[in-house]
């Protein structure tokens, strides 16, 4: 395969490892101790992969910002040999615990709550026992720990844990999060995990946002909700978060930023908007429905037989102040009416669409340019148009059905394009979709027709805001995604993601229709951040932003500055496939002139390339393409891809000869400095930065670039002079998670009940009280 055939090869393929991230979850980790040789440690180094999760299970209660999390675990012990150590739990980067209560097998044990001092240097003594870095990326972080009693092969060991904290809000924003990106400590994927939290609060609840899982949300009134995750057979890779905003607002508006602490780069945010709950019942916008369904021979069967269930289902739930017709197409037309009809006759409309069959051919154009001429521009209308097929009859070129379409629309109309199996024009339908203001959902073969229908049409019944407009003022946004608003329905939430260059407060106005006049919506006094933030916000951009550029490739063609923005967010983010290992393996994949030497090839590779219009490989990616447009959840490595891609907060790693490489780094331009791993300069490098830990915790050898130098982790004997580690970044977290300096209820020596806990026999920690992590190693005498 030449150079060019594999960019462009790769460049599809990026698809494969951007679909949103796949759920997973972690948990506490029982750290096992280390083997004793001759009255001193063995040397390692000893993975901390040694014992099994069976289950996962968090149930997380939150009353007015009060949450107690209960956790449910158990450990399994499937090697032939017996493994002791100590169970850790890293408490959320700046939680303030206030109690806590720990079981194990269902027995009260002593344990201890760790300041974030005191967990660092736990944190790096079991990194120089074990010669594994793994717990570097906690180091930020306080800990619950405990010791474990040594299970037996086979065995089991479950423990519970109980942690209340207070959640701050700013700018009526919650956040939730719970410490689960542990995935390197479970030798097996995990049978079950569960997390459900429930919030009731004193203040109506408005945008629910997980940005780490898909989670399934349920709505109890106004003041309560429920937000459940479920899964089984996971390897864990990343924290659980959940935001909740809060507010009176009948649109309420709220927005996350971040900006690297480090960098002089613009700074990235999302803004959730959300109708309050209830909007349905007094602002409801009345709005035309037409049903366009194809009906042609290769319909028959039990795919017609569920488009017509699906057409029933939207025609019973309509609103009162609807209209609606059904049309059904063929090589000929039939409709319902000749116009649209008011919601009563829903019953009439069911028998008519029972009595529908399958024949004849595909006249696509014929369909479309019927159900236009049925719409005016004083009312929003959907339109759900659903085909099987290519067009096969009339007018059949994509090109004459999007111009007559173009021309015969008015700019109220919304179209909606469900396409049924593989045998579709997935071109045709998405610019179809794209251009009149709307989005396309691909059947596939095993999916239902029906439940696919109903349920998107579930969330867009009942639209509260059309036509939007949004003005962020002063930040001076752009590379804004989606690029056109779409509509603002009950129930729903908008999610629009970009950069921004100036920070500081400013005012957000928020503009639409509601039926036949228009409303505009302030928000004053909306801070986009100057430094730090959630670290998520630049990957879920990329995601979103290499997702829009891929399907407007594919829609309209390549051109150079397109090609060039994918190629470059691509390799930032590490956004490849086993396919695209050259930008991992070849020493010369990364650095600015291979990056652009890249670009050319890729861009010449898309010129040449013959279209792919319709068919299993144009269906599938043109759904992964519309699912990385609107992704709520950042793209991450998967499957072959996560044994040469990483990522670190908002960095990524490309595995290149051994090394875990930073993709900032340029071989042509920087010589690293050379930091002998598990020496003082290591660790002080660790301490700098949360980030940086995190990217040295990969493994012992990583190259890693922080205000533009380059440092390399190495063996002692290949080290040069003592290095300058970076300036650290002062953060606004305290020093001790949510503890005071003096002993409290909630001080690390104090149990949940008040009473200051033995030295022996509970948690070690470094202190006058404990006994030094490699003492108490040494003196078991294993």
């Amino acid at each position: 395969m030449s150079r060019s055939a594999r960019w462009l090869f790769g460049l599809l393929l990026c698809l494969g490892m951007l679909a949103p991230a796949a759920p997973a979850l972690a948990d506490g980790i029982i750290v096992p101790d280390p083997p004793v040789c001759d009255g001193e440690l063995c040397p390692g180094p000893f993975p901390i992969s040694q014992l099994a999760i069976r289950y996962h299970r968090v149930e997380v209660s939150i009353e007015d910002q009060v949450a107690t999390t209960r956790v449910d675990q158990v450990f399994r012990n499937d090697n032939d040999f017996v493994v002791e150590g100590t169970y850790i739990f890293p408490l959320p980067a700046g939680a303030a615990v206030t109690q806590f209560t720990l079981w194990i097998d269902g027995e009260p044990v002593e344990g201890k709550v760790l300041t974030r001092e005191q967990a660092r240097q736990t944190y790096e003594d079991i990194v120089r026992s074990l010669r594994d870095p793994a717990l570097l990326e906690y180091v930020d972080r306080g800990a619950v720990q405990a010791s474990i009693f040594p299970i037996d092969p086979g065995a089991e060991r479950r423990i519970e844990l109980e942690y209340t904290q207070v959640l701050q809000a700013e700018d009526g924003l919650v956040h939730y999060r719970y410490p689960l990106n542990t995935e390197k400590f479970s030798t097996q994927p995990l049978e079950e995990v569960t997390v459900r939290i429930k919030v009731d609060s004193r203040d109506p609840i408005q945008a629910v946002y997980s940005p780490s899982h898909e989670v399934d949300i349920a709505r109890d009134g106004e003041h309560e909700i429920s937000a459940t995750y479920e899964a089984t057979n996971v390897l864990p890779n990343r924290d659980f978060e959940l935001y909740y905003s809060l507010g009176e607002d009948r649109i309420g508006v709220h927005v996350l930023s971040y900006r690297d602490p480090a960098e002089d780069e613009d700074g990235f945010f999302l803004l959730l908007a959300s109708p309050a709950f209830g909007a349905e019942l007094d602002s409801a916008v009345a709005k035309d429905v037409l049903l366009i369904i194809d009906r042609s021979g290769s319909m028959d069967g039990e795919k017609m037989e569920q488009a017509k269930q699906a057409a029933i289902y939207v025609v019973r739930h309509l609103n009162p102040e609807d209209r609606f017709n059904v049309l059904a197409f063929s090589s000929s037309l039939s409709t319902y009416a000749s116009t649209l009809r008011e919601g009563d006759e829903a019953a009439d409309a069911v028998a008519w669409i029972e009595a529908l069959s399958a024949r004849g051919s595909t006249d696509i154009n014929r369909a479309l340019l019927e159900a236009a001429a049925q719409l005016d521009s004083e009312r929003p209308a959907l339109v759900l148009f659903l085909t099987d097929g290519l067009p096969t009859e009339g007018v059949t070129d994509r090109e004459a059905i999007l111009d007559n379409m173009a021309r015969s629309a008015p700019d109220s109309l919304r179209l909606f394009s469900f396409g049924v199996g593989y045998d579709v024009d997935a071109v045709l339908l998405d610019t179809l979709s794209e251009a009149h203001h709307g989005a396309t959902t691909y059947v596939l073969p095993d999916q239902d027709i029906e439940e696919s229908v109903s349920a998107f049409y579930a969330k867009v019944s009942t639209p509260v805001l059309t036509d939007l407009d949004l003005d962020l003022g002063e930040v001076r946004a752009y590379d804004v995604v989606p690029e056109a608003l779409p509509d603002l329905f009950a129930g729903g939430q908008l999610i629009v993601i970009g950069r921004y260059r100036n920070s500081g407060e400013t005012t957000i106005e928020l503009s639409g229709r509601v039926e036949d006049r228009s409303e505009e919506f302030r928000y004053s006094d909306v801070e986009f951040v100057s430094s730090g933030g959630p670290d998520f916000l630049p990957r879920l951009w990329a995601t979103r932003k290499i997702g829009a550029l891929l399907n407007d490739l594919r829609l309209h063609g390549a051109d150079q500055e397109s090609v060039d923005q994918v190629v470059r967010l691509c390799i930032q983010y590490g956004f490849v496939t086993p396919s695209t290992s050259y930008l991992v393996t070849e020493p010369n994949a990364l650095g600015t002139d291979a990056i652009g030497e890249i670009v050319e090839d890729a861009f010449k590779a898309l010129q040449s390339a013959p279209s792919i219009v319709s068919g299993r490989a144009a269906v599938e990616r043109a759904a992964a393409e519309s699912a990385l447009g609107g992704a709520d959840i950042a793209a991450a490595p998967e499957g072959e891809a996560a044994q040469v891609v990483r990522t670190a907060g908002t960095r990524a790693f490309h595995l290149v000869d051994g090394v875990w490489t930073d993709t900032a780094f340029d071989p042509q331009a920087m010589d690293p400095r050379r930091v002998p791993f598990l020496s003082e300069d290591y660790f002080a490098l660790a301490a700098s930065r949360p980030d940086v830990a995190a990217a040295l915790a990969l493994g012992p050898d990583v190259i890693i670039v922080v205000d533009g130098i380059a440092y390399q982790t190495v063996e002692a004997d290949e080290a040069g002079d003592a290095i300058q580690v970076p300036d650290p970044i002062t953060s606004s977290d305290p020093a001790v998670p949510g503890q005071p300096d003096e002993p409290s209820a909630s001080d690390p020596g104090i149990g949940s009940t008040g009473v200051r806990l033995p030295c022996a026999g509970g948690a070690f920690a470094l202190g006058a009280c404990f006994l030094p992590l490699r003492e108490r190693w040494i003196r078991r005498g294993h």
